[in-house]
């Protein structure tokens, strides 16, 4: 699922991408060779209006769940962008460019027919875009009760959103009280949150420390779904859907509306997550380790887990780009 490169992950899908751009680049560079044209700036300015345009139309058509949080609007690593308006703002952008300046016609079709082509043959080949519908690993891990626990028996025949995690990773801990809503917000799909090479006793003391509670929290301490699924990036989050099958991946911290619209898209049983959805438990009676509900703690809030002050061998972690 992802490229690793030292402490750096990152997705193929933006690998090949990038490859699929620069091979455009290079073969309308070879088109123009005569004219001494190149169509590097245009493809560049093709992806920032597309980027622009397309985060635009896909905050509006989500703004109810991004009001609550506005700056999260900024935020592009959740990949929520609307694709044809992308792609209608992308064509606009190369037509004006050619208007201003017709002998960028040729070099700029030539490039982008290879690049398109090429994207084409790898998605029709299925190295990007959806996931392959694998089933869900067959894996026991342990849960914070200490009990052994089947991850492929926990959705019981239902939706289930599989989240890999970690206590010392800062988007981790951004995306969870989105998470913690989602699974009181939507009974009838399974969330499931596996930390990720951790002990029981360092995943115990971070959950008591949270204000909002978790369901169904596994501790996989030696990094087996993360081996099974190929991905070492933290977060992850896996969407199956009631056959079994995975039907959406996301590495990196999820966004609310994301979340929400691949929910829809995979499991066609949503509800808008609001803000105010999630009561928060009183940090005045914190009780003690194992106030357990099913395989979940709940815990009062002891520091800010948005903060970046983690030790530097955390910052040597995988993290997705």
């Amino acid at each position: 699922m992802n490229l690793n490169i030292g402490p750096l992950a990152f997705q193929w899908s933006h690998v090949l991408a990038i490859a699929c751009a620069l091979l455009a680049i290079g073969v309308g560079r070879l088109a123009g060779w005569k004219h001494r044209v190149g169509i590097s700036d245009v493809v560049f300015d093709m992806a920032l209006v597309a980027a622009f345009v397309g985060r635009v139309v896909f905050v509006g058509q989500w703004f109810s769940v991004y009001q609550d949080d506005p700056w999260s609007i900024f935020d592009i690593r959740d990949g929520g962008f609307e694709p044809w308006s992308s792609a209608v703002a992308a064509l606009l952008m190369a037509g004006w460019r050619v208007r201003q300046r017709p002998v960028l016609l040729r070099p700029l079709v030539a490039g982008l027919s290879v690049g398109l082509a090429v994207w084409g043959f790898l998605l029709a080949g299925g190295l990007t875009g959806s996931p392959p519908a694998h089933s869900v690993p067959a894996l026991s891990l342990m849960g914070v009760d200490g009990m052994p626990k089947s991850l492929a028996s926990a959705a019981n025949g239902r939706p289930m959103v599989v989240n890999m995690w970690a206590t010392w990773c800062p988007p981790c801990q951004r995306e969870m009280p989105a998470l913690a809503r989602a699974q009181k917000l939507h009974p009838d799909i399974e969330f499931v949150f596996v930390n990720q090479g951790e002990s029981l006793e360092v995943v115990r003391r971070y959950l008591r420390k949270v204000p909002f509670q978790l369901e169904n929290v596994l501790v996989d301490e030696g990094n087996l779904l993360g081996k099974a699924m190929q991905s070492t990036a933290l977060p992850t989050t896996l969407i199956y859907g009631s056959d079994g099958l995975l039907k959406y991946s996301h590495q990196g911290l999820i966004s609310e509306a994301v979340l929400t619209m691949q929910l829809k898209r995979c499991c066609d049983q949503v509800r808008t997550i609001g803000v105010t959805n999630l009561p928060l438990r009183d940090t005045r009676t914190s009780p003690s380790i194992m106030g357990v509900h099913d395989s979940g703690l709940s815990g009062t809030l002891a520091n800010n887990t948005t903060s970046w002050s983690t030790p530097f061998a955390s910052m040597l972690r995988p993290w997705p780009l």
